[in-house]
């Protein structure tokens, strides 16, 4: 899928494949898949916060910036937005984290890149030219069903 703006690094529709809650209380780590099947991802949520299924369908985007201009954070965290409109508003869970490292995928053409949400993991794994704009930085995670 083709990116709407710069601040958007990656967006994706992707399946709800597998669902673990036995770990933690309040985290599942679901699995998911892309809607063209490159991309597979899997990411600890808070199940209290955004209650999910296998089967689910779930709009992803990773993102550099709230703003709807694109304009730069500045440091200021998504709730210091002063009540101006953001891209969260549109999303029903959103989480700041890092991408923290990058390795080769298990056939030699993908990549995984994994990020850290304050301790809530993802790995997502997909084609190099897909996950090209991804790099070790600070990103939003917005996800709606």
């Amino acid at each position: 899928m083709a990116t709407t703006t710069d601040t958007q690094l990656l967006e994706e529709n992707l399946t709800i494949t597998t669902l673990d809650t036995s770990k933690y209380d309040r985290v599942s780590r679901l699995g998911a898949t892309s809607q063209d099947s490159l991309t597979i991802m899997t990411l600890d949520i808070n199940h209290d916060l955004f209650p999910v299924s296998i089967g689910e369908s779930l709009h992803m985007v990773l993102a550099s910036s709230l703003s709807l201009d694109g304009t730069k954070d500045d440091g200021r965290g998504w709730r210091d937005l002063g009540g101006e409109a953001s891209l969260a508003d549109m999303y029903d869970y959103v989480c700041h984290g890092k991408i923290y490292k990058f390795e080769d995928g298990d056939g030699g053409d993908t990549i995984k890149a994994y990020i850290s949400f304050g301790g809530l993991l993802m790995a997502l794994e997909g084609p190099y030219k897909k996950l090209t704009p991804l790099r070790v930085d600070y990103v939003y995670l917005l996800l709606k069903k």
